[in-house]
């Protein structure tokens, strides 16, 4: 019979692992209860808005469930500072997305063009036309989604927002040269995928009302897989008390990712997986199937929504 190893005898792997994720077992304790929070904000998401009194495009995201940075890229030249009352927004759906760069993933709405949607994202309607064979401007339906490439202005804009603290881009520079990010992350660390393919934000990074640090909580469909964020290593994937099972892939330039409330590892640890690889399939917290998600850079908690486009 194999001989089961003494306590304090693990693997180093293992021991960052534990390290890592020891706050999160104690933060995941408030997840309980909070499974509904944000589903009244479900009938703004895919819709125009009209600005009322006291409203910020953090609380909008919030309430629709939308990243922020998506929020902002789907309304350019809207200044968050100065919100008007009875201002229009658009607020993106849950399955649309809009990458630094471009292109975006944008749902064709009442009365759109090609031309409407060129104007309105800084782009020209030949590009858009150009990137969706086989839909002509006459053939344009409500409901369908459509690819939108960025001019050089937005697609500019697009990058200032998704990174603030960075600053001027660095996308010409040599990877070996380019300068790390003001706000302490390394330039590699931006531009990230989401970890699931269908999602919303049940719960943002932060601290919660007593001032304690939440990881992100992701809400997605039964039988999703979650995917890794980067090229990397798999350093652990196994069960955890409270966290169900936890896969740690660990990135270039000492950034780490944490899946955890995972029914089962589609990996091992010791595994090099690319980016893009299901790394395990999404488990059931209350019910609902959710994804616990957590990133660190030497070994400290960072927000996901810093790095994921």
């Amino acid at each position: 019979m194999a001989q089961r190893p003494v306590a304090g005898q693990g693997s180093p792997s293992r021991l960052i692992a534990l390290t890592l994720l020891l706050g999160l077992a104690l933060l995941l304790a408030g997840c309980a209860g909070r499974g509904g929070e944000g589903r009244a904000g479900e009938a703004i998401a895919g819709e125009w808005i009209t600005i009322q009194r006291g409203d910020t495009l953090g609380e909008i995201a919030r309430r629709a469930e939308v990243p922020l940075v998506r929020l902002e890229r789907f309304n350019p030249g809207v200044d968050a500072r100065r919100l008007a009352v009875g201002q229009r927004l658009l607020v993106p759906g849950r399955d649309e997305r809009a990458p630094s760069g471009g292109p975006y993933r944008y749902r064709v709405r009442p009365g759109d063009t090609y031309n409407a949607i060129a104007r309105r994202f800084g782009g020209r309607a030949d590009r858009i036309q150009a990137a969706n064979p086989g839909i002509a401007p006459t053939s344009l339906r409500v409901g369908q989604l459509i690819q939108v490439p960025l001019g050089g202005r937005q697609a500019a804009s697009s990058g200032r927002t998704g990174n603030k603290a960075s600053g001027k881009r660095q996308a010409a520079r040599p990877a070996s040269k380019r300068l790390p990010d003001p706000g302490g992350l390394p330039a590699s660390a931006r531009g990230w995928p989401w970890p699931l393919d269908d999602y919303r934000v049940e719960r943002a990074f932060g601290a919660d009302g007593r001032g304690t640090l939440q990881p992100m909580l992701l809400a997605t469909g039964r039988g999703s897989r979650a995917r890794v964020v980067a090229d990397g290593e798999v350093r652990f994937a196994d069960s955890m008390r409270q966290l169900g099972q936890v896969v740690i892939v660990h990135h270039a330039d000492n950034l780490q990712s944490v899946y955890a409330l995972c029914a089962r590892p589609l990996v091992a640890s010791g595994d090099a997986v690319k980016r893009g690889t299901p790394v395990c399939e999404v488990g059931q917290q209350n019910g609902s199937p959710r994804l616990l998600f957590d990133m660190r850079h030497g070994g400290k908690p960072i927000d996901p929504a810093r790095v994921l486009r």
